[in-house]
């Protein structure tokens, strides 16, 4: 069973359809009590930094979540689900994450290298360049192209976690990992076959379902 966060801001409909296609079976829910006995979880997110972390925490789901993943129950988190994983957004302020990869959220600058400047956000499809194609959760997934949408980016000086990057005038990590905390900035769910092969791997290889 996989269970979906709901802490108010994510994508909850395009994220089980997508289990339903793959005839996995989920759980909705929007405290740790219906979640409790899952196999693997989901954390979507969209929206803002600031209120997803005051979200998490009004519903519980902050010592939730880092204790089963700390206990190496799977979690993957989707586009501001994955920034949330990390220390320290800017988005309007400084807010702390979860902190369980290291690394900071920072905006686009909206300005390349040779002084031109260049769309913000970063929305639209995108090729997957993959670095660690050996990691279970790439299992037969291709360079293709996925779905972005967002105007904060991930900084991390590991590049240990990278399983795959996207490039938007500087690196985008597209896709994360650390043995069973994984995730992607950009929507599985709606990215095509490269998306859907991406969950199957989270549900069926990594949760085992």
């Amino acid at each position: 069973m996989i269970g979906i966060i709901d802490y108010g801001m994510g994508n909850l409909f395009s994220v089980s359809k997508a289990l339903e296609r793959l005839e996995v079976d989920y759980v909705l829910g929007n405290r740790p009590a219906d979640l409790a006995n899952c196999d693997g979880y989901i954390l979507p997110g969209v929206g803002a930094f600031p209120d997803a972390m005051k979200a998490l925490e009004a519903h519980g789901f902050i010592p939730f979540i880092k204790e089963k993943v700390e206990n190496g129950v799977p979690l993957y988190g989707i586009c501001l689900g994955m920034q949330l994983l990390f220390d320290l957004s800017h988005e309007g302020g400084e807010t702390e994450g979860l902190g369980l990869f290291k690394g900071e959220i920072t905006r686009f600058s909206g300005m390349d290298e040779e002084g031109s400047s260049y769309k913000v956000p970063h929305m639209g499809w995108n090729q997957l360049n993959i670095h660690q194609p050996g990691q279970p959760l790439l299992k037969e997934v291709k360079e293709d192209h996925v779905y972005f949408v967002h105007s904060f980016v991930v900084q991390t000086k590991d590049p240990s976690i990278l399983y795959a990057t996207s490039d938007y005038h500087v690196e985008v990590p597209a896709i994360i990992g650390k043995g069973n905390l994984v995730a992607s900035q950009f929507h599985p769910e709606k990215s095509g076959r490269a998306g859907m092969q991406l969950l199957e791997n989270f549900c069926k290889v990594l949760c085992k379902q």
